[in-house]
Parts: structure tokens; sequence; C-alpha cells
């Protein structure tokens, strides 16, 4: 069935008539979606929209995450034919999921795009719509937890990291990838004694109360236990997730902006996502992709598997859910 659908399945981007099913065009040709989603902006019966933030300008190093959302997609007609390995069920094939395209913005007006953003996601939200964002950098899960926590109150993080993102920043207007939640904590929409940070392994001496579970924990006690003690942290408040691409070792994710030896294998990050299954998810996002540090695509393939991984988390749930 699926060599007879290659033969005639081309833009399935555009021409998909249901927003259910795996899809056998040719992965190296064809309009480019995430994962061969159809392109909509009709989220009425919508379970999922994925969409894209081509946002790099509060990066403190290497830029070109703006090119992350273009890359992941492209990465991510690999992962279109096929069920997601290992969850027992075909995300693809039982929910109704759209790629909602980009955010659109004013690249000249940096201080407008907080807002921008943040009324991009209330847009979908409003729908009862989860989101899953391509990034991007970083900086841009401050507005979109924002939009999180006027609909779900303040909110848990799970967050992948080589870095806590949390250095003192008491400036709510400046636009940075390193202090966003800080001032999340700050102002109260992220509640830091159920959140966790995974993968950590710089200095930040005040961890504002989060909980840290770094790297070198991860390679000392497996992939199944730190599972399990996020699990214990998040309980069964609303969560979201937030996977910076660099919480894996640069020798898995080379195009990425602020790289960090010793980071998790995509292994780790693989079986974690998997063993996670069951927390209260309520959206996610994968940043700080920098296809031009990467010429392999390796990164963007990364990151094509954890949004896959996080639909999977959230589709885990509306199974449950009915």
């Amino acid at each position: 069935m699926a060599l007879e659908d290659a033969k005639t399945q081309v833009d399935q981007a555009f021409t998909r008539e249901e927003l259910t099913g795996l899809s056998f065009e040719n992965t190296f040709g064809g309009a480019l979606s995430f994962a061969r989603r159809r392109y909509s902006k009709d989220l009425s019966v919508a379970d999922i929209a994925v969409t894209g933030v081509p946002f790099d300008q509060a990066v403190t190093n290497r830029p070109g995450t703006r090119l992350g959302p273009r890359a992941i997609r492209e990465a991510s007609a690999l992962q279109s034919p096929d069920a997601p390995y290992g969850w027992g069920y075909d995300p693809l094939s039982e929910l109704a999921i759209v790629d909602y395209g980009d955010l659109a913005f004013d690249y000249a007006n940096v201080a407008a795009f907080p807002d921008t953003l943040r009324n991009h996601m209330r847009g979908i939200l409003a729908s009862d719509t989860a989101s899953v964002t391509l990034g991007g950098d970083h900086y841009i899960s401050f507005p979109i937890l924002k939009a999180y926590a006027e609909k779900y109150g303040p909110i848990s993080l799970l967050q992948f990291d080589a870095h806590t993102d949390t250095w003192p920043d008491d400036d709510f207007t400046r636009v940075d990838h390193g202090t966003m939640f800080y001032k999340a904590v700050k102002s109260g929409i992220v509640d830091p004694a159920t959140s966790v940070q995974v993968g950590i392994r710089t200095t930040n001496e005040d961890s504002l109360g989060v909980n840290i579970i770094d790297a070198a924990t991860v390679h000392e006690i497996g992939p199944i236990e730190t599972a399990a003690r996020i699990k214990t942290i998040l309980g069964d408040r609303p969560c979201y997730l937030s996977f910076d691409i660099d919480g894996l070792d640069p020798a898995y994710a080379p195009g990425t902006g602020t790289p960090v030896w010793g980071g998790l294998t995509s292994a780790q990050a693989a079986r974690i996502l998997r063993e996670i299954a069951g927390i209260n998810i309520k959206g996610g996002d994968v940043v700080e992709v920098s296809p031009p540090f990467d010429t392999t695509g390796a990164t963007a393939i990364a990151g094509a598997h954890v949004a896959m991984e996080i639909i999977c988390l959230l589709g885990w749930n509306m199974r449950e859910n009915g």
C-alpha cells in the first residue's frame, strides 16, 4: 500500500484531505510541512498545531536559529511514513495535527515581538488546541509560557538544557535567551517547586527553587531513574516541556549557538521522553536548532524527533482522556 501511495502522493502539505494518516510521499521531494501535515489556519477540529517561530535576535553567541523551523520541517519528512518507534500507538494516524505555519512579525521591531508571539499562542490555545513550537532561540518560550499561564494558571516547566536560563535580569523589557526563565519565575507564571531542569552543565548559583537534574546525574543514574524523578517532581500539575537542543551533547547536536560538552546523548533523551509518558503536558517547544553550524543536518533531525516525541506525549494523554 505504501509503495502504491508513493507513486501518486505529492505536496501533502496542501493536498492532504484528512488531518490524520501517514504520508508516503517521497521524502526527498514535495512541499515541506511538519511530517507532511496539512498547512491550515483552521483549528476547529485540530488536536495539535505545529507552529514555527523563526526568531533569533535574543542570542548571546552564534545566531542562525531563525532558520531552525524550516530545517526541522525538512528533517521531519523522514518521519512521515512511519509511526514513531516505541510508543505502541501512531499519533499521526490517531490525532488531528496541522502545520499552523510560522509566526509573522516585524524582524526590525524587536520590542514588539513578545506580545506578537503571545497573541499568536493565545489564538491557538483559544481553540483548545495544544501547540508544539519549532524555534527559534530560547527566548520564545517566555511569551509562550505567558499564554499558557493565562489558560492554566502558574505552570510547571520541564526544561531540557545545558543552561538554566535563570540568570538575574530585572529589566523585563530586555529580550534575552539566557534570562527569560528568571523572569518567568519572578513574574509567577512558572511554579519553581514543581519544575525541573534536565541536562544542566553550566554554573548558576541561584536556582530560584527550580529542581535540577544535571547532565552528570543523568549519566550516573540513567534515563529510567531520571524519568522517574521528573514524574515525581511534576506530579499531576499542568506542565510545559521546553527542549533546548543544546541539552544534547555537541556530538549529537553541533548546530546550536551555545554548545557545551558533556551533554545528553540522543539515546538518553529519547528514552527519558518515552518514560515520562503520562505527565500532564499541555504543550511544548524545541528551540536553538541553528542549521548554519551543522552541515550534516543531524541537529535538525534531532529537533524533528524531539518535536514528534512531544506530540506523542500530548497524544498519550488525549487517548487516556478519550
